[in-house]
């Protein structure tokens, strides 16, 4: 807590600056005096928060119609609690004094305030005329100013309107000649692919053709061989048991027999063979290969 003594000199005396002053301090809850000095000066004695204090400084500089502070004498010292509240002193017959020249103030200001009435009212016949004058021309220039937009912007949209149709026609144009490029490229790309895919179609069909053929030759001959040389070793063999066993036809028999199964087993095989050729032809067939 700090104690500030400040001497404050101007239009402070008889124009209600300790009643200002008085109600700032109660308000921010100092401890002090407020009193006018014989040489024109105000003295005022606050106690409270240093901070407080330091924004108090700035409050009692006032200045309007009335107060004036010219300048303000500080002087910072250890609080003394001398006092218990913060009020004004009044100098004996200070009263008086002060109702007649409240009662001299109160007559200047009605003869300001009459006087401010009249040059008010003709300033302000004077400024609704004026302000008349120029919101009729500025209205008139915003109309004309407004006119030329709308037939500049009409004409530029009008503008931009033909050169938008004129370069969607043109894109569409390109679009087309590409597009029928493109398509007359994909014919003629289809058309060389499918003659491709069809010559190398039919020769693989003449190439599993000719296999298959050549296959069917090779298995002919190894079984026709096949046959004959087991014919041949059956007639030997036949032919020795013959002269071995000459007495013995049930054996004989049993040869025959045996020879007949070999021959139907060899047919079987070769119908066998066969029905695979086939039904491999037939799978062919059916992929489209031959």
């Amino acid at each position: 807590m700090k104690r500030l003594t400040a001497y404050v000199s101007g239009n402070v005396q008889h124009s209600g600056y300790r009643a200002r002053v008085t109600d700032i301090a109660r308000m921010l809850g100092f401890k002090g005096t407020v009193e006018n000095l014989d040489d024109g000066r105000v003295k005022i004695i606050a106690e409270g928060d240093e901070d407080k204090l330091r924004w108090f400084e700035e409050a009692i500089c006032i200045k309007n119609s009335l107060i004036n502070v010219s300048s303000i004498e500080k002087e910072y010292s250890s609080q003394r609690g001398d006092v218990n509240r913060f009020y004004k002193l009044v100098e004996k017959g200070e009263t008086d004094s002060r109702l007649d020249t409240a009662a001299d103030h109160l007559k200047s200001l009605i003869v300001a305030v009459n006087c401010m009435n009249d040059n008010l009212g003709g300033k302000i016949d004077q400024m609704n005329d004026n302000l008349s004058g120029k919101i009729d021309q500025m209205n008139d220039n915003l109309s004309g100013k407004i006119d030329q937009m709308n037939d500049n912007l009409s004409g530029k949209i009008d503008q931009m309107n033909d050169n938008l149709s004129s370069k969607i026609d043109q894109m569409n144009d390109n679009l087309s000649g590409k597009i029928d490029q493109m398509n007359d490229n994909l014919s003629s790309k289809i058309d060389q692919m499918n003659d491709n895919l069809s010559g190398k179609i039919d020769q693989m069909n003449d190439n599993l053709s000719g296999k298959i053929d050549q296959m069917n030759d090779n298995l002919s001959s190894k079984i026709d061989q096949m046959n004959d040389n087991l014919s041949s070793k059956m007639d030997v063999m036949i032919d020795l048991q013959k002269d071995a066993l000459s007495g013995q036809e049930i054996l004989i028999e049993e040869v025959r027999q045996s020879r007949e199964d070999i021959k139907g087993g060899l047919d079987q095989r070769f119908d066998k063979l066969e029905s695979e050729v086939a039904e491999m032809r037939g799978a062919l067939k059916s992929k489209g290969i031959i």
